[in-house]
């Protein structure tokens, strides 16, 4: 699979991570204050001591994994604990004050759901307005094994019949018809989902809701509601489908990558398309900001036919607190957070399977992370 860059649409990266190159080499250990004020810097040029803990999306752990080393390379005293347990499971402890910030496939929610309001609740735990800050785009393979069968071409209708077990051999008519010349086996098709509340899910059924919504009669959201059996976070789902043959998931990128899976090409009705860097990027340039100033939530379109645009795809957000009540813990949060988003950390994400965002939106974010407190 290659991952190539998105220069073509004019657009910087937004999704990588490498060492802090100036701050690490010339500070490695130093103390809090002493940190370089180079693009791959800390907050202020300075480093924290101590710790910081986050929790949530499974999709960008990959990526923070390396913000993470990029950050304690260069300061050296910070302890930073990002626990991937889940979207949906990151908010729930986010809101409970048990984590500095949050990770989420999803913006926090503004209307009611089981009688609660995840923005109102943010809110109030917060005592400040409560911000979704995109950091990392992380493209959703649907990710198979089926001896034999090397590409794959699905659209919306037939993906959401498969997931939906309406489709249950692979040699099925409907798949078959969008696979001419490809000889495919009577294979009982294994359908794997993620068992805990996850943003990838929620961003999955989106596009199958979306794009097939004659085919996809249920509702969206973190947690699974077609068909198939369950396993626990993106590894759990990528390391089942890769022992299972006949096997099929919805996953991020960079676990099949990992676990080197097949990924499908998606027709729009614009022809096949190949996930890849750019062509994810096409659609989240597309995606248009539903948040107000410094709350950076964005609403994507699953739907669209742009030629060559790869639709399922995700964004992770650092949900965190605009004003934090303890101010120590927010200019922790604002330090490490400047890390991820600067231009030096996040050249070298492509290579793990994560996707770029449009400069603008790269403004944006390092604009909100300075204004963090």
């Amino acid at each position: 699979m290659s991952v190539s860059r998105f220069s073509a649409i004019g657009a910087v990266a937004l999704s990588g991570a490498l060492a802090l190159s100036a701050c690490a080499s010339e500070n490695n250990g130093a103390a809090p204050g002493a940190g370089s004020t180079a693009a791959g810097g800390t907050a202020s040029g300075d480093c924290f001591s101590g710790d910081l803990k986050a929790e949530g999306s499974s999709a960008q752990k990959n990526a923070i994994d390396e913000a993470i080393k990029a950050y304690q390379t260069a300061c050296a005293d910070a302890n930073i604990d990002y626990q991937p347990t889940g979207s949906g499971a990151g908010i729930k402890q986010f809101i409970a004050k048990q984590v500095d910030f949050a990770g989420s496939d999803s913006a926090l929610k503004t209307e009611p759901k089981d009688g609660k309001v995840e923005a109102d609740d943010a809110k109030a735990s917060c005592g400040s307005d409560a911000w979704n800050l995109p950091m990392v785009t992380g493209p959703i393979a649907i990710a198979y094994n089926v001896q034999g069968v090397d590409t794959l071409v699905l659209d919306a209708e037939v993906a959401a019949k498969i997931f939906d077990g309406k489709i249950t051999t692979w040699n099925d008519p409907a798949i078959a018809a969008l696979n001419k010349g490809v000889t495919l086996p009577a294979t009982p098709i294994k359908v794997f989902f993620r068992s805990d509340e996850s943003g990838t899910t929620e961003n999955f059924t989106k596009y199958l809701k979306a794009a097939a919504p004659d085919a996809w009669s249920y509702e969206t959201g973190k947690k699974w509601t077609g068909k198939g059996e369950g396993k626990e976070k993106s590894a759990g789902v990528a390391t089942a489908t890769k022992g299972q043959d006949g096997g099929i998931t919805y996953v991020e990128l960079s676990y099949a990558q990992q676990n080197s899976l097949k990924m499908a090409q998606i027709d729009t009705g614009a022809g096949p398309v190949e996930l890849t860097a750019e062509s994810a990027g096409k659609t989240i340039a597309t995606a248009k900001q539903t948040g107000t100033g410094n709350d950076l939530a964005l609403k994507i379109d699953y739907a669209t036919k742009e030629a060559g645009a790869y639709p399922i795809v995700l964004v992770t957000y650092e949900i965190v607190c605009s004003k934090y009540a303890d101010a120590e813990t927010g200019k922790k949060v604002k330090s490490f957070l400047k890390t991820f988003a600067s231009d030096d950390v996040q050249k070298g994400l492509e290579a793990k399977g994560y996707a770029p965002l449009p400069a603008e939106v790269a403004t944006k974010v390092q604009t909100a992370v300075d204004a963090i407190s």
